[in-house]
């Protein structure tokens, strides 16, 4: 039987409300900029929560002719932007790859829930007469993406789309990842898109209770780790990576960003929606994450962790990282990206991974913004990597995403060495 090929990360894209573009973000993050703003979506005066982190400058006339862009929700149009970023990124073209080996496995929490909103608002203030879209179904499915993708590029592999709430697009990435180690592709573009900022999702989650108020200060509302959160700020965008198989990349001279050398996947199996109290099932996923890749907690140099900036999230994860890590976790520098970008929701996977993965590549570890009281229910002499970047060597680091229902994800990166 054939041993499980080596899979690394050949190409990345993405489009955010802290950079329209890879590089953008990457310095955005390093700089440790807030995407947090006003809504602008939407009239959000009787809203509990008015800001949240909105893509910028974002025309899609500069993406897709007129006619064309009607078909696609918001959430699909972030995606094929971020994907186009990525593959081109990766350089690879027609001669040098099989298209029946090419697959495309994207990720959306909520699909067009954009589309949805407009469509049924049509419907209940009209006279009664169905006058839907014909548009309507295949722009609200979450799995439309993935097909978007392909038929753009012409890839005939894999193609599908991954749900689990705010952990969708962290499975999107482990199921790429599996796929190649197990020889059923050479290339996979994964990641996930996002676009809930409307107001059925900013209604609907401030009836959770889980999205932060602090409307007369949105760009220090994303605050993980700090006494004072109060709960998410949702954001929207996508992020893209190119995940090959090592010998068709060396074979292509394809430039190599770093290995993924392992994935955890688990399940709270406690809440629909809290996490579990001791972090057990995120303890679970980074615990698989390091034996799949054959290392010890020890290797380990950074964590881009879940953290939200809510109440509970933030103390269960953690819980978690020290339950792992045991002493070794006074070495490690940790972060939130979130702090930064927002929550990305189904997404967030996706642009994580893409900061840890850059991370590893540059050996900079982006800050954790928006500290300003200690909790004291979270250990101070841990390395959350407050207010400023730092340099360090990143030879291993794992990005967690979690989601509702109790979905844990954690992908490991390592560098790469042939």
């Amino acid at each position: 039987m054939m041993g499980l090929r080596r899979v690394v990360i050949s190409g990345l894209g993405a489009l955010t409300p802290i950079g329209n573009d890879v590089n953008t973000l990457w310095a955005s993050l390093v700089d440790g900029v807030s995407g947090a703003g006003p809504i602008t979506r939407f009239n959000a005066e009787k809203f509990k929560t008015k800001f949240a982190c909105e893509v910028k400058g974002y025309d899609p006339l500069n993406f897709f002719d007129k006619k064309e862009v009607r078909k696609y929700d918001l959430f699909s149009q972030f995606g094929i932007v971020a994907a186009d970023e990525a593959i081109n990124d990766s350089g690879f073209k027609q001669g040098n790859y099989n298209p029946e080996r090419v697959g495309v496995i994207w990720a959306s929490g909520i699909g067009g829930i954009m589309t949805l909103t407009e469509e049924i608002r049509a419907y209940v203030t009209g006279d009664g007469t169905p006058r839907f879209s014909p548009f309507f179904i295949p722009k609200m499915i979450s799995d439309i993406t993935s097909g978007h993708i392909a038929i753009k590029h012409g890839f005939m592999g894999p193609n599908f789309s991954t749900v689990s709430a705010c952990a969708s697009s962290a499975n999107a990435i482990v199921d790429a990842f599996n796929n190649i180690q197990r020889g059923k592709a050479d290339i996979i573009i994964t990641g996930g898109s996002e676009a809930s900022i409307s107001e059925a999702g900013i209604g609907g989650f401030n009836a959770m209770h889980a999205l932060s108020t602090l409307n007369d200060d949105p760009r220090a509302a994303s605050r993980p780790f700090d006494k004072d959160r109060d709960g998410f700020v949702v954001a929207e965008g996508a992020a893209a990576l190119v995940l090959e198989d090592m010998e068709h990349a060396l074979a292509r001279g394809a430039r190599i960003y770093c290995e993924i050398a392992g994935a955890g996947l688990s399940a709270d199996a406690y809440h629909i929606t809290s996490p579990h109290p001791e972090g057990a099932g995120a303890a679970i996923a980074m615990r698989l994450a390091i034996e799949d890749a054959k290392l010890q907690p020890s290797d380990l140099d950074h964590i881009n962790t879940h953290g939200t900036s809510t109440p509970q999230g933030d103390i269960a994860e953690v819980k978690a990282i020290m339950k792992v890590f045991g002493e070794h976790v006074y070495n490690l520098n940790i972060n939130s990206t979130k702090s930064m970008t927002g929550h990305l929701l189904g997404a967030a996977g996706a642009i994580e991974a893409l900061a840890t993965v850059l991370a590893v590549y540059y050996d900079i570890v982006p800050p954790t913004i928006n500290h300003f009281t200690d909790d004291p229910e979270i250990n101070p002499a841990l390395n959350f990597t407050f207010h400023k970047a730092q340099q360090r060597t990143v030879n291993a680091a794992i990005s967690n995403t979690f989601g509702f229902g109790g979905h844990n994800a954690s992908i490991l990166m390592q560098k790469f060495f042939k």
